[in-house]
């Protein structure tokens, strides 16, 4: 039964000529067998070690029958949520219901149900009692320990109580989910796997746990916000394999909850291997009748060459899911991946990406990471480069080179996130040059995120000296390659550490560049980043400094509409923001004012926003663009999070980004996601 879809129900179980399974995999999302999708991946390496596993996309948890029809699995249940969070899923940053799930037949919303990962897990257990259930992907990774959740405005407790589960399997899972299965294979009982790197456990007591930091206990982060904040600084600081602690973190007197290290580095051949598995590289046939899965659309033709970031944006997960140490395939692996993508019908000569979380990250930060971890309280590019970051992008121009190289290729696109600080750190001009000569057509998309160094800071970002450095050097190389290519930049409102003053700081910005962004995201706080911990305890843990935080609806909005100022439909709000700043200079005809006063009837004069005529429209002296039919892009408010496969998900039984930074390998442990990041260039 070589290169064949996992089964998916009793008859194609039947078909193997199984009697009974070793696992059965429960997932959020539809079954697509893609190694950008992490329940993929993570069911082909149990394939590969012997197991047999069979698939179960989407049950209806309120059908008792649906969760037996393979029978009891010999070794356990595998639950992930899906390649997203299900609450990122299925509600924009506005708390309202979306309209469409990428990973669902067809689109169609409501084939999951909220917090996904509990109630598959709840649901599994009414039935079985004493089958192991162990959990994996985005949703699990991140609510590992207690959190708080932005949906419902509460400390929630680790997931692995909620759902009733026996392990989470946190991080990307491919090394500890083989190990707990040959734990269980062994005979070993569920509640003894307590040695598994990259898992967490309950307990009753606590004399078998050693060398081990203990946190505040969720009563006292109830208790107090300030202590949920001494906390999550205690978690971000053991997310490294080589220098994370064990922690433990009580729940009333007698329960427990461990979170092991995480899990080492896969080695370049380890990687190799796992995208070499006979992945079908498609969905299963059948979603045909349905339209199939639109999140594959984003993936089909995208290369994913390396996991971990060490840029550790505040607003990413990626710190907490796949760590900061870089892990890469070898070129090798790539160029077979390419070459077999040119021999697919509907392929047109066009590699959509060649990235990861970060795309221009092909090595580790420094030497030292290889062997002693990442430094646990400093950043490797903020606030500053540190002087032992190797900036070299030797080995991703050569990959670019030989990819390019290929026959029946066209053109490879770079659409995952550039760190521009790093690119500006790097001495050699070589890399920003092939960029703008061969991997980018007309626009590249960055993420300077904002223009205040106050809201930077918070975001662990670079300050905007540097952004306006790489917007020269950007257009002085396309100037000398003879190119008319632009910037499109990403931009978040009511981040931590954004008022009023700095949004409006921002809208001055965008007024002296003639530009109104095409998309612009509102700061979701999805579980576990940096960012959602200040917009909680309204603390940057980093320092337990106070925080501007905006929660209020209509000032996110009042922020939200001043990156748009010049649309029309954000005018009541543009001047009301105006007027609460004491920024009524900021109303009028000058060429400085950003909307004019109303007129007659609440009615402007010309409808005109601003200077109108005096605003700059040369994108190429600007660096900004969003131009088509050479007209400014207006665009829409656009949610950026995690809406469709990233290049920084996670696995185990299963890209927020935030933006999430968003699915590219997303969802893996039992699966993968990537909290709040977008397919950006950062």
């Amino acid at each position: 039964m070589k290169n064949t879809f996992l089964p998916i129900n009793r008859a194609e179980m039947e078909e193997r000529g199984w009697e009974q399974v070793d696992f059965v995999y429960v997932s959020g999302d539809a079954y697509v067998d893609h190694p950008s999708f992490g329940p993929a991946i993570i069911t082909r390496i149990l394939e590969a070690h012997g197991y047999k596993v069979a698939f179960l996309a989407q049950p209806d948890w309120k059908d008792n029958r649906v969760i037996t029809q393979f029978g009891r699995p010999r070794l356990g249940f595998l639950v992930c949520g899906g390649n997203m969070d299900s609450m990122v899923n299925h509600y924009s940053v506005s708390k309202k219901r979306r309209q469409s799930d990428a990973y669902t037949p067809g689109g169609v919303i409501g084939k999951r149900p909220d917090y996904a990962t509990i109630v598959y897990g709840n649901y599994i257990r009414r039935i079985y009692k004493d089958v192991p259930i162990i959990i994996g992907g985005i949703e699990a990774s991140l609510r590992r320990l207690a959190h708080y959740d932005y949906w419902s405005d509460s400390m929630k407790r680790s997931i692995l109580i909620e759902s009733q589960a026996d392990l989470i399997s946190y991080g990307m899972g491919e090394l500890s989910i083989v190990e707990i299965a040959e734990a269980l294979d062994s005979g070993i009982p569920v509640q003894d796997i307590t040695f598994v790197n990259g898992t967490v456990y309950k307990t009753r007591h606590l004399e078998d746990v050693y060398d081990y930091q203990l946190l505040p206990s969720y009563d006292a982060l109830c208790a107090d916000r300030l202590e949920y904040a001494r906390s999550y600084y205690i978690q971000y600081g053991n997310t490294d394999p080589f220098t994370g602690k064990r922690m433990v973190e009580p729940y009333g007197e007698h329960l427990y909850v461990v979170q092991n290290p995480p899990a080492r580095p896969l080695t370049e051949s380890e990687m190799d291997a796992i995208y070499d598995l006979p992945y079908q590289k498609t969905w299963h046939p059948c979603y045909d009748e349905a339209g199939g899965i639109p999140a594959i659309s984003e993936v089909k033709f995208s290369l994913i060459h390396n996991r971990g970031c060490f840029g550790a944006c505040s607003f990413c997960a990626l710190t907490f899911h796949q760590g900061r140490i870089i892990q890469t395939r070898s070129e090798e692996s790539l160029l077979r991946e390419a070459e077999a993508m040119t021999l697919e019908p509907d392929f047109k000569g066009y590699i959509h990406d060649v990235g990861g979380p970060t795309a221009n990250f092909r090595h580790p930060a420094c030497k030292k990471q290889l062997t002693k971890g990442a430094c646990s309280h400093r950043q490797c590019l903020f606030p500053k480069p540190c002087p032992n970051l190797n900036a070299d992008h030797s080995d991703y121009i050569r990959l670019l080179r030989k990819l390019r190289e290929i026959p029946g290729v066209k053109k490879v696109f770079i659409r995952s996130g550039i760190r521009f600080d790093y690119l500006l750190a790097d001495k050699d001009q070589t890399f920003i040059r092939e960029l703008c000569e061969y991997h980018v057509s007309g626009q590249l998309k960055v993420a300077p995120e904002h223009v205040a160094d106050a809201v930077l800071s918070k975001m662990g970002k670079p300050e905007n000296a540097v952004y306006q450095k790489f917007i020269e050097k950007y257009n002085r190389t396309n100037q000398k390659l003879g190119k008319k290519q632009y910037l499109v930049p990403y931009l978040m409102s009511s981040h931590p550490g954004s008022s009023l003053k700095e949004a409006i700081a921002l809208a001055e910005y965008l007024r002296d560049l003639g530009y109104m962004p095409e998309q612009v995201q509102d700061f979701y706080p999805t579980p576990s980043t940096l960012s959602t911990c200040m917009y909680y305890t309204k603390v940057d843990p980093r320092t337990m400094e106070p925080v501007h935080v905006t929660t209020d609806p209509h000032e996110k909005a009042m922020q939200r509409a001043l990156i748009q100022y010049r649309n029309p439909k954000n005018y009541a709000l543009v001047e009301e923001a105006l007027r609460k700043a004491g920024r009524e200079d900021l109303i009028g005809y000058d060429k400085h004012c950003l909307i004019r006063p109303r007129t007659h009837g609440g009615q402007r004069k010309d409808g005109m926003y601003g200077a109108g005529k005096e605003e700059k429209r040369k994108q190429g002296q600007s660096g900004a663009v969003g131009r088509k039919h050479g007209k400014t892009v207006t665009g829409q408010n656009v949610d950026r999070t995690n809406t469709r496969p990233s290049k920084h998900g996670g696995g185990g039984a299963g890209k927020t980004r935030t933006v999430s930074k968003n699915i590219k390998n997303s969802g893996r442990t039992t699966g993968k996601q990537t909290g709040n990041r977008r397919s950006s260039h950062k």
